[in-house]
């Protein structure tokens, strides 16, 4: 969200000239192509559907965000909000949580939206104890407790919110007796067992020390939201999950401790936007990538004593290319070049460029998105919710970006968005060739791409169980969409979700590998990436051509690196739910 001041541009310089060697031809591509405008170049062609149609009417999906009265330009207003995907009742369909910024007192609550059978949701927040009013931003799903019912966590500004799942739909506000605190303004976060014991911990993102007395104008004096570079950023928060041992007797509660400041994150200020978990240097223990914005990203290595190490300068995430630190917002993780390392991929201010970082050797990444073909792209925007997933199934990761921009000033026209419709942009699709370099598919995908929205959350899920990655939108201002995948002519598939009966939940950080077709794929059970949203940890994988899978084989989060669990392959298109304990281990 950053407005690009040259002050930020100078820091990346200074940070980074020392330890980033610069390719020419990277130089080249990044210096001759800064366009400003979002405006597609195919101005008079209608884009074909494409890979999706939007079910959001048919399915029964009825929810716009609700920011606020408009004119003040409350920052927290231009943030917007996520959702959550999963399954709140445990009835195996699912369910979508969507959440409201307009305040106390507003009247519009979040809402939970419950499948009742494949293709049809309903409203049940009556009842479910999630209805707040406050200046609600993120979500993340986990299951607190292991009690096998995942919970829900909500983030904002002034607000943390721990919901218990009880069942049925209902949830119980938990916050007070967590232990749970955060002054700050939240943002993304995650769940995930930083410290290997079995229970999720927690993560939480930190912006800027906001204060709405501060009032920001555009270069033309006209008045604006302001940017993060008006206010000094703030600390992450770190919690570790206690478990029960200090829960009342008789409750399924959990406590958790403030491990910000001894793990040495809540040591480092930075205006934090993104948040994704992976273990990044293969070594077993999950790593945190922070996108900041304006700032240089953070990269914190697990370092196994319950502190981090921040490394992203020298394992070559903090910034692009050129040494700049660009307004980092969503985050994409996945192998986009079937080399078995995790990429990153960042999206951006519209008059910058979103980046991919490739990993490779293990543990370092270098900015390869000139290389991958996604600088001179059809047409720009400010990107926020982004994601990988296989789209058309043929065994490569493609990305998918949704826009909105921060500033007004923009072109759209005659959208019915009334005060957001300046600050309205169009999405992205970005193909991949199998070698991690991309095409941009934007103007062949034109139910997804060409309609003007003020995008923030993107969340990819398999909502009606065809194997295919699916696309939930939720935008500033106008209402959240859910596209359905119809790509033609789609590859073999085949869907994992691993359970760790002894915890009773999913193996959330689990590595997932899948050996078909003489090729191998990996995805994370990870609920955490995009922006300011939670998916689900079910891992989608596009086969290809192949019909037949050799092998599933599982690093448990907790369990060695060098001894994952190995199931058996067998036909394609097929769901599985893998358990702990019933396969091969070497």
């Amino acid at each position: 969200m950053s407005h690009a001041s040259p002050r930020s541009r100078r820091l990346g310089i200074s940070l980074g000239v020392a330890a980033v060697v610069v390719v020419a031809g990277a130089v080249a591509a990044y210096v001759s192509w800064r366009p400003v405008s979002a405006v597609p170049v195919e101005q008079g062609q209608k884009p074909e559907p494409g890979w999706f149609e939007d079910v959001t009417d048919a399915w029964g999906l009825s929810f716009t965000p609700d920011p606020g009265a408009t004119g003040s330009y409350f920052m927290p207003q231009s943030v917007g909000t996520g959702a959550a995907v999963f399954d709140c009742d445990g009835d195996g369909l699912l369910d979508i949580f969507f959440l409201n910024c307009a305040g106390p007192g507003s009247g519009s609550t979040n809402r939970l939206f419950r499948q009742t059978a494949p293709g049809r949701f309903q409203d049940v927040t009556a009842g479910s104890g999630l209805d707040l009013a406050a200046h609600c931003h993120g979500v993340t799903v986990g299951d607190v407790n292991n009690d096998g019912k995942p919970d829900l966590l909500i983030t904002g500004f002034g607000v943390l919110k721990l919901y218990l799942n009880l069942g049925a739909g209902r949830f119980a506000d938990a916050t007070a007796e967590s232990g749970l605190a955060n002054l700050s303004w939240g943002m993304s976060a995650a769940f995930f067992d930083y410290d290997r014991d079995g229970w999720l911990d927690l993560i939480v993102i930190n912006y800027v020390d906001y204060d709405s007395k501060v009032e920001c104008k555009s270069p033309e004096g006209v008045r604006n939201y302001c940017g993060p570079n008006s206010f000094s950023g703030t600390a992450s928060k770190l919690f570790r999950n206690l478990g029960r041992s200090r829960a009342a007797p008789g409750t399924a509660a959990v406590r958790f401790e403030d491990t910000s400041l001894v793990s040495g994150i809540g040591k480092v200020r930075g205006p934090g936007l993104g948040v994704t978990v992976a273990d990044f240097d293969g070594d077993g223990w999950p790593d945190i990538f922070v996108s900041n914005d304006g700032q240089p990203n953070r990269l914190w290595m697990n370092q196994k004593d319950g502190s981090f190490a921040e490394e992203a300068l020298s394992r070559g995430v903090a910034m692009n290319a050129v040494a700049q630190a660009y307004a980092g917002m969503g985050i994409a993780v996945g192998d986009v070049d079937g080399d078995g390392l995790l990429d990153l991929y960042v999206t951006h201010l519209g008059s910058e460029t979103h980046n991919l970082w490739r990993q490779g050797p293990r543990g370092q990444f270098r900015d390869r998105t000139a290389a991958a073909g996604l600088i001179a792209t059809k047409w720009r925007g400010t990107g926020f919710g982004t994601l990988m997933a296989d789209f058309d199934g043929d065994g490569a990761l493609d990305i998918a970006v949704v826009n909105g921009r921060v500033v007004g000033g923009g072109h759209a026209k005659d959208t019915g968005l009334g005060f957001w419709e300046t600050y309205a942009e169009k999405n992205q699709i970005f193909v991949n060739d199998g070698t991690g370099k991309f095409r941009d598919a934007s103007p062949d995908n034109g139910v997804f791409c060409d309609y003007w929205t003020v995008g923030r959350g993107l969340v990819c899920a398999d909502f009606d169980g065809d194997g295919a990655p699916d696309l939930l939108v939720t935008s500033i201002g106008s209402p959240a969409r859910l596209f359905r995948n119809v790509a033609p002519n789609r590859g073999h598939w085949l869907t994992v979700r691993a359970i760790d009966p002894k915890l009773g939940r999913d193996a959330i950080g689990a590595e997932i590998r899948v050996r078909a077709g003489g090729k191998e794929f990996i995805r994370i059970a990870n609920q955490a990436d995009s922006f300011l949203c939670s998916g689900s940890p079910v891992a989608l994988f596009g086969l290809g051509a192949a019909e037949t899978v050799e092998w599933v084989r599982i690093t448990w989060p907790d369990g060695p690196v060098n001894k994952p669990e190995t199931f058996a392959g067998g036909p394609a298109n097929r769901a599985l739910v893998l358990k702990r304990g019933e396969g091969q281990t070497p």
